[in-house]
């Protein structure tokens, strides 16, 4: 008889501005894949493969889980940020230990700042017309 918790899946939704990101995590070496790409692919800089595995590394369990990605919607570090958050709420569901440090550290709070609406009369959201007295 095969042994269960070799196949546990755990499930996290992580959202930043305009992102959301789909996260499953799997015991396994420390192998992420975003949208079926590979982490270094998928991501130029260093910097957001730097905040993608933020959660891993607070809570010394680099290496220890597969990560699989579906993430639609905003930039590249919208993305990375929806991810984090993911990864967190995924550990957290692994390992309720975690949520202490998790909870220190923001991962499991959602980012609230969003892209503010374009006014009527105006160009953007604050930005007015140029004024001339003449």
């Amino acid at each position: 008889m095969a042994k269960k918790s070799e196949n546990i899946v755990f499930q996290g939704t992580g959202r930043r501005k305009e992102s959301i990101a789909r996260v499953r995590l799997t015991a396994g070496k420390g192998n992420i894949v975003v949208n079926g790409r590979s982490l270094d692919e998928y991501f130029g800089t260093e910097i957001l493969k730097v905040i993608v595995n933020q959660p891993f590394a607070v809570t010394n369990t680099v290496g220890k889980y597969d990560v699989i990605v579906k993430v639609v919607g905003g930039g590249y570090t919208g993305q990375a940020g929806a991810i984090r958050h993911g990864i967190a709420r995924a550990l957290n569901e692994a390992n309720s230990e975690f949520r202490p440090i998790l909870k220190a550290n923001g991962f499991l709070t959602r980012d609230p700042r969003m892209k503010e609406r374009k006014k009527y009369g105006l160009k953007k959201a604050r930005k007015a017309p140029q004024f001339s007295k003449r």
